[in-house]
């Protein structure tokens, strides 16, 4: 039999690239896109993954990049920016850039390829997105956003293409050992009165994510997703999700975004005695 085609977008590192080596592994025909593959390193490259060049949310390149691989049977919308900044600084450009990439790129390529998967009753489309999308934290309101977003097209759009034989589903991973947090843009004013909160929260994030799950086992959750005959809506993975969703199920939405910048060491009433001028207990 012919393999399936599987399309994972943002293949040159963490779990974009864990999952097109598993999927390859398992005998796909994985295509692996990167807005420079030439940039990807000899020893980096997977071996039976071929690369193409995308820039996610422009259409041109959208377009080409589906052109070159024909028929997709499997979509793993990964690629995307992880931002942070307090919302009152970040810039309405880089949140404009930031839905692009992480939004309205991601759904304008699952459009593309969904024609296709329905008439041929067969398709995969995984969005990955964050736990934070749960589990919102402080100076992470533009990234929490854009994930949330990316869920609910997911979630809602997911009834329309059931009867199809297309899935949609969404993988959403909590702290990941990746190496994202050197390329994480920031945004913070030079005589911001969040900086000593704002650096507070990241170097938490910091650590929790160098203590992480590898992205390999995201990427099995991924590829289980792809392989089911009945997928989920919603897989998560990491952060003790079965514990951290189970706890939000009790929970009002006030106790969940304490308990959530709670785990990132940000603690709004001690910021407030901060600013007043007593020392936080």
């Amino acid at each position: 039999m012919t393999p399936r085609t599987a399309l994972v977008t943002g293949a040159s590192s963490g779990i974009g690239r864990s999952t097109a080596q598993l999927l390859a592994d398992r005998g796909y025909r994985v295509v692996g896109t990167s807005r420079d593959p030439g940039k990807i390193a000899a020893g980096d490259r997977i071996p039976n993954v071929e690369y193409l060049p995308l820039e996610v949310g422009d259409p041109d390149s959208m377009r080409a990049c589906l052109v070159a691989v024909g028929k997709v049977d499997v979509l793993v919308n990964n690629a995307g920016e992880s931002q942070c900044g307090p919302i009152e600084e970040i810039p309405a450009a880089a949140i404009e850039r930031l839905f692009t990439v992480n939004v309205l790129g991601p759904v304008q390529l699952m459009q593309l390829v969904l024609p296709e998967m329905r008439a041929n009753r067969f398709g995969r489309v995984v969005m990955v997105g964050s736990m934070l999308a749960s589990f919102p934290v402080a100076f992470r309101s533009s990234y929490v956003a854009s994930k949330a977003a990316l869920r609910g097209f997911t979630s809602a759009a997911r009834a329309e293409l059931q009867p199809y034989g297309v899935s949609l589903t969404t993988v959403e991973p909590g702290s990941i050992n990746t190496g994202l947090s050197q390329r994480r843009t920031k945004y913070l004013a030079q005589s911001s009165p969040y900086r000593s909160a704002f650096d507070t929260v990241l170097s938490a994030l910091d650590r929790r994510e160098s203590r992480g799950i590898p992205p390999e086992k995201v990427a099995a959750t991924i590829v289980r997703a792809v392989e089911s005959d009945r997928p989920r809506s919603l897989y998560a993975v990491g952060s003790r999700a079965p514990l951290a969703f189970a706890v939000r199920r009790v929970l009002t939405d006030g106790g969940v975004s304490r308990l959530a910048n709670a785990q990132h060491d940000y603690h709004p009433r001690r910021v407030l005695r901060a600013s007043r001028g007593a020392a936080p207990s």
